[in-house]
């Protein structure tokens, strides 16, 4: 399937993510480390139900198999209420054409799961997609201006981003996005092999342009910062 013609606007888009006191995402190795407490992760399952879609990188199925759906029944039956899927719609990129076909975002839940690839991995894809998700090709490379306004056009007005860095770095230096929410784990990774928040580049928020600090608070035992990056901040 061929990408729509691009429309002007794109989704409000939420970036959210739990991080160490270093800046890390996750350990170096081993098992994934779960940075955010029970009282975050509920947090973040009522960010997810107010959604109409999820995007993570491949890189972040690959490595922690994330299922992506809304876990609370009862938000889970205030979304049906609204003539909505249980969860939202599913959302990655892939250049590599690199997506486990046995991966949790194939097989959990029923909504729908839509792959961002180049033209030149998409053969590859569809066959470990195998009918399970719908595949978006996108040219030479994948652009995640372009891909927004894809998903505007199809419907979605409030995309949440989960990562991992290297998309939150794209959405970020591409001016992107319009909210940052920031947990800050009690805990130090202190390796560099671990993932960081977010790699290097041309960041448009600087001491010429410092992000809004909207929100700093406990969420259990971390630290919930909301940044307001855009002059949408607050779009319903």
């Amino acid at each position: 399937m061929a990408v729509s013609a691009r429309p002007a606007e794109r989704p409000y888009t939420l970036l959210s993510c739990c991080i160490s006191l270093d800046g890390y995402l996750d350990g170096a190795s081993g098992p994934r480390w779960v940075l955010s407490g029970a009282a975050d992760l509920d947090r973040v399952d009522a960010l997810r139900a107010g959604c109409d879609a999820i995007l993570v990188g491949a890189g972040t199925i690959r490595r922690d198999d994330p299922r992506l759906l809304v876990r609370d029944q009862e938000r889970i039956g205030e979304r049906l209420a609204r003539g909505l899927s249980a969860s939202p719609i599913k959302v990655t990129l892939s250049s590599s054409g690199e997506l486990p076909p046995e991966a949790a975002f194939f097989r959990a839940g029923d909504g729908l799961k839509l792959v961002y690839c180049p033209t030149a991995t998409a053969d590859r894809l569809r066959t470990q997609c195998d009918g399970r998700a719908t595949l978006v090709e996108v040219g030479e490379r994948v652009d995640v201006r372009r891909l927004s306004e894809d998903l505007y056009a199809r419907g979605v007005r409030r995309l949440m981003v989960e990562g991992g860095g290297s998309v939150l770095t794209q959405f970020l230096v591409g001016d992107l996005a319009d909210e940052l929410q920031l947990a800050v784990a009690p805990v130090f990774v202190g390796d560099h092999r671990a993932p960081r928040f977010v790699g290097e580049g041309d960041f448009p928020w600087g001491p010429d342009r410092r992000a809004r600090l909207v929100e700093a608070r406990p969420v259990g035992d971390v630290v919930l910062h909301r940044y307001a990056l855009s002059g949408r901040y607050g779009l319903p």
